[in-house]
């Protein structure tokens, strides 16, 4: 049975809504301004399905699907390289990725300035219905420098978090980024420092604050009083000369959760011979506030020539995460069970080739993640180490192909080549076989 959307009592199922949109897409080819969102839309401009203009409002609907077929190593293979885990029965599967609807609504005044945004997008796929991004932004417009965003929306950390799934050239995010900042979002607000004058001296600049419950969408509500502060100064692109553009940023998250458990793991000391997990049992650690603390920055360029373009990413995090000791994820409930508190980094490496020109693109990727910098190999699983499977470092070389047939379809072709550090871990003692192949056709309207 297709899933459904309930408003009030009535269900809605979803697949003839989309269905309803591809016909509208094919039958009514609109070209509309863009509507400025939270994530990463440089190049959407003029993509909206359906827009209606008046004097002072603008409303728009857009979104993008992307149905696609993957073949795993084996069967039963854990990944991260889109959808859930594969089931122990199957080693391949065709999936709907990604379906998003989403409308946009903007009020300007009576010089052109935006005043307000509301945006409402959400996610509709055979695994069910969720809404990926609610929020309202209110822009200051005497100065034209400020602008306030409440609701749910991206985090402001990192360059890749931020850039959307329809635009990126690769499947999904790197691993570190699904692990320590799943689905995106979380329900906060932010201010915005962000000169809109063409001439200001500060225009390529963005700084950005916001404070948010911390979990993000990996829990139903906020459980604890602690919030996240996260902040990003950044750099837009900026020309160095007519072919070669540059951005940069850094950024910052100082966080927490609430312990519920006396146990506290972190850190590690020569214990007996051998490294172990220092612990920490104090009754009064009850109630405390256990760290979550990233430290990120990246840089981007961008060279155009003849046939095409360039472009050269790296972002790189490291930082102290409190998770479970399978898992080094920000818990979605609170635990009763101890916290292990981890040093971690990791990074994301692009190579972004134009081939011929533009609607043909070549990409190789390399990521890693180090969930826990304190222990390597063989030391992971050996006997009174308190170690486990979140503990173990990856890297995923990924290649693929993009090609462009228009602005609404993308054909895209993908290879992750994923590698563990070989550990004293039963299933973990060599590489496991979760390499992926990935075959995506994204619509987007």
């Amino acid at each position: 049975m297709p899933a459904h959307i309930s408003i009030m009592n009535a269900k809605l199922p979803v697949y003839p809504v989309f269905w309803i949109v591809l016909t509208c897409f094919l039958q009514l080819p609109v070209k509309a301004q863009f509507l400025m969102d939270m994530l990463d839309t440089s190049n959407a401009a003029e993509k909206g399905l359906w827009a209606v203009y008046k004097k002072d409002d603008h409303l728009q609907i857009s979104g993008y699907f992307q149905p696609q077929f993957q073949v795993a190593q084996q069967k039963g293979v854990e990944h991260y390289s889109g959808g859930d885990d594969f089931s122990r029965h199957s080693d391949n599967r065709f999936l709907l990725r990604r379906a998003r609807l989403r409308t946009d609504y903007a009020h300007f005044n009576a010089s052109g300035q935006p005043q307000a945004q509301v945006v409402m997008q959400i996610d509709g796929t055979e695994r069910g219905v969720t809404i990926r991004d609610l929020w309202a932004r209110l822009y200051e417009n005497e100065w034209e420098l400020f602008s306030f965003t409440g609701g749910m929306f991206a985090r402001p950390f990192g360059y890749e978090v931020n850039l959307s799934s329809s635009d990126r050239e690769t499947p999904e995010r790197g691993r570190m980024s699904q692990i320590l900042m799943k689905t995106e979002r979380d329900l906060g607000v932010m201010a915005a420092f962000e000169p809109r004058k063409k001439d200001h001296p500060l225009r390529y600049m963005k700084i950005a604050i916001g404070i948010f419950n911390g979990q993000g969408l990996t829990g139903p509500q906020e459980y604890d009083s602690y919030k996240d502060i996260i902040g990003r100064i950044s750099l837009n692109p900026y020309p160095l000369s007519p072919a070669v553009k540059i951005s940069a940023g850094l950024s910052v998250l100082q966080g927490g959760l609430a312990q519920n458990s006396r146990y506290r793991y972190s850190g590690a000391a020569t214990i007996n011979g051998h490294r172990d997990f220092i612990v920490d049992s104090s009754e009064n650690n009850i109630g405390k506030k256990a760290p979550r603390k990233y430290y990120g920055a990246d840089a981007q360029l961008l060279v155009k020539h003849s046939w095409g373009k360039t472009q050269l990413r790296g972002e790189y995090w490291m930082g102290k995460q409190t998770g479970s000791a399978q898992h080094s994820e920000t818990p979605g409930l609170l635990l009763d069970e101890p916290y292990y508190v981890r040093d971690f980094n990791g990074a994301f490496f692009y190579l972004i080739q134009d081939i011929i020109n533009e609607k043909h693109q070549l990409i190789v990727k390399y990521d890693w993640y180090d969930p826990n910098t304190e222990f390597k190999g063989d030391e992971i699983g050996m006997q009174d180490t308190h170690t486990h499977w979140g503990d173990i470092k990856f890297e995923t070389v990924g290649f693929g192909y993009n090609h462009y047939f228009n602005n609404h379809i993308k054909l895209m072709i993908w290879y992750d080549w994923v590698t563990n550090e070989p550990t004293g871990l039963e299933g973990y003692t060599e590489d496991v076989k979760d390499n992926i192949f990935t075959c995506r056709v994204q619509f987007r309207f």
